[in-house]
């Protein structure tokens, strides 16, 4: 099993879309890589912490490659956009890719170093490696699982059939 952390705007799109694709064992919501020990939601929309609301991604990649995680992230995740995706503006709603073990550095900068080749527009998505990571309250896990009708940035019809669990 292989973990990685992936920050892509507000987390409940994120979350759910990531938790219907094959391959994927266990998603969380939370805060990472941020200026504070256990912030809450309250000290993000505050900006007193600087955390990006982030999805903990727990995989097989037997059945599913980083990079093909990174294909999937990059489909609703618009890497011009600093500090944010789709409505949501602010620093927690940040894109970065955050990765705890170092071989992963290497597949994260080649992705978004291929990405740089097909643009002229700058990439603010940042590849950092975790330097903290708080689980976020127990009402935004599986947010859009409990509340369909929620707020999503994140268009769940991007994701294929074939690609579902």
């Amino acid at each position: 099993m292989k973990e990685i952390y992936l920050a892509g705007g507000c987390f409940w799109g994120v979350e759910r879309y990531f938790s219907l694709l094959k391959g994927v064992i266990e998603t969380e919501v939370g805060y990472a890589n941020g200026n504070l020990e256990n912030p809450s939601y309250e000290m993000l929309i505050n900006h007193q912490a600087t955390h990006a609301e982030t999805v903990y991604l727990k995989y097989d990649s037997n059945l599913i490659t980083l990079s093909e995680l990174l294909d999937h992230f990059f489909r609703f995740v618009n890497p011009h956009l600093k500090n944010r995706q789709g409505a949501d503006i602010g620093i927690q709603y940040r894109s970065g890719i955050y990765y705890l073990d170092p071989a992963d550095k290497t597949i994260i900068e080649n992705y978004l170093a291929h990405l740089k080749t097909t643009t002229k527009k700058t990439i603010y998505t940042e590849c950092l490696p975790l330097s903290n990571y708080y689980k976020a309250e127990s009402y935004h896990q599986n947010y859009l699982l409990n509340n369909p009708n929620g707020y999503c940035h994140v268009d769940l019809s991007l994701l294929k059939e074939e690609e579902k669990k």
